[in-house]
């Protein structure tokens, strides 16, 4: 199981951290940010297959700002998964 951390880029949360594992998400855990909302993402993508996951989480907004911290997650998948 490969670990990653991530620093987000305008959104709330401080810092991102998940594992993959045969192409699944686990232990998706967001420091600061909405603690209900982002510990509820990381419960519903336990297990997820990280693909989807960006495909569901990219492009999502908070507000008026460009990003979320949804979005901030798919990023930084998705870069985990371009190695």
């Amino acid at each position: 199981m490969a670990s990653y951390t991530y620093t987000p880029q305008n959104v709330c949360a401080k810092q991102l951290s998940f594992d993959l594992e045969d192409g699944k998400l686990h232990n998706v855990f967001f420091m600061g940010g909405c603690p209900g909302n982002l510990t509820a993402i990381g419960k519903l993508l336990e297990g997820a297959d990280a693909k989807n996951a960006v495909a569901i989480l990219k492009g999502n907004r908070c507000g008026s700002k460009p990003t979320s911290c949804a979005d901030q997650l798919a990023i930084a998948v998705e870069n985990a998964l371009k190695g």
